[in-house]
């Protein structure tokens, strides 16, 4: 999952007296929102109608969100912010694991939109973390209340996203990373003989590949492969659920396999950030495999070798699910960027007077 920090806007950042669009679009899923700012708390949002699509359904993201407007706004759309994973380039934002590729002015013109703005869609999610993502965990491992700091958010889906949020005044701010596509390590004999197949030749196979929805079916495959049987599960969620109900060994293993190497990129993440915060594992994904997680090596892995556990120990991990966090969090941030966008013209106005 490439993703950048995206600060993009078709439009000058204002402050939407009106209620305005806001959409979270996945590989596989585009969670769509008709919001606006709640009067009784700063900077908060108020949900007025919510939607999940999916992707494949659609020719194009004009098209889906035309579909929500038509059915659950029934008004004028003019403001729509859109936290997505991908990377500006030009006028389209590109990823290789979503639907389509996005293009902001046929998105404007389809709509008749005056202001789309875009960020990182785990850049959203860390946002949230100022809102009910933090409510909604399962405690995995580590100590049940954080002292404070950088905390994490992490989430396999049809890619590998990471974002972290930094405490400070006015909220703080997030950090996108491209974490998915840092070189996958293994830490076992049978993972090994996983790269192997992955790279026979050698060279470079991100974490992604292994920690993702598609990166458990493809563990799966191999797995099946090194056993000498042939893959009888065609999807990750066929994984997942032979796993859950133990009708399948090799899905059992695959699914510990994921695991394990969950708990070593959320470690190295952890590591790197100093996420005395916590983590958070997000995605239905997830949640549904939560007791397998439990039970899995994920906190050995989490906490490495001795130097590292010191400070690993200390951090608490929460399995959350995706839900409506990711688009809160983008109209969090579109309504903190306009609010700032709004003081900065005031103290100009205040200058030029």
């Amino acid at each position: 999952m490439l993703g950048v920090a995206i600060d993009h806007s078709d439009q000058s950042a204002v402050i939407p007296a009106t209620p305005f669009l806001a959409a979270d679009i996945g590989g596989t899923h585009a969670r769509v929102a008709w919001m606006r700012a709640a009067q009784d708390a700063a900077h908060g949002v108020e949900t007025l109608a919510y939607r999940v699509f999916a992707c494949a359904q659609f020719p194009a993201l004009p098209e889906l969100l035309r579909a929500f407007i038509d059915t659950d706004v029934r008004a004028t759309v003019k403001h729509c912010v859109l936290a997505c994973a991908g990377q500006i380039v030009g006028d389209e934002v590109v990823n290789d694991n979503l639907a389509w590729p996005i293009r902001l002015s046929q998105l404007r013109g389809a709509l008749g939109l005056e202001d789309v703005a875009v960020l990182n869609d785990f850049e959203a999610l860390a946002y949230a973390l100022d809102g009910h993502l933090t409510d909604d965990g399962r405690h995995l491992c580590g100590p049940d209340k954080a002292p404070g700091g950088p905390t994490l958010v992490i989430g396999p889906g049809t890619g590998l996203g990471a974002a972290v949020h930094v405490p400070g005044v006015d909220g703080g701010f997030v950090l996108t990373t491209e974490a998915g596509q840092m070189d996958f390590a293994p830490n076992s004999v049978r993972e090994r003989e996983i790269l192997m197949h992955l790279a026979p030749n050698g060279g470079y196979v991100p974490f992604e590949h292994i920690v993702s929805g598609p990166g458990l079916h493809t563990i799966y495959a191999i797995v099946c492969t090194l056993w000498g049987e042939p893959p009888k599960l065609t999807t990750p969620e066929a994984v997942t659920a032979a796993a859950l109900a133990c009708s399948d060994v090799q899905a059992v293993e695959a699914v510990d396999i994921f695991c394990a190497a969950l708990g070593s990129f959320s470690g190295n993440l952890a590591m790197v950030f100093m996420a005395t915060g916590g983590v958070y594992l997000a995605g239905g994904f997830l949640s549904s495999i939560y007791e397998l997680l439990k039970r899995s090596a994920f906190e050995e892995r989490f906490l490495h070798g001795r130097s590292a556990s010191a400070l690993l120990s200390q951090v608490p991990v929460w399995v959350t699910e995706h839900g409506r966090h990711g688009v809160q969090g983008a109209a969090q941030w579109y309504l903190r960027r306009g609010m700032s966008a709004a003081q900065t013209l005031t103290a100009t106005d205040g200058v030029s007077a």
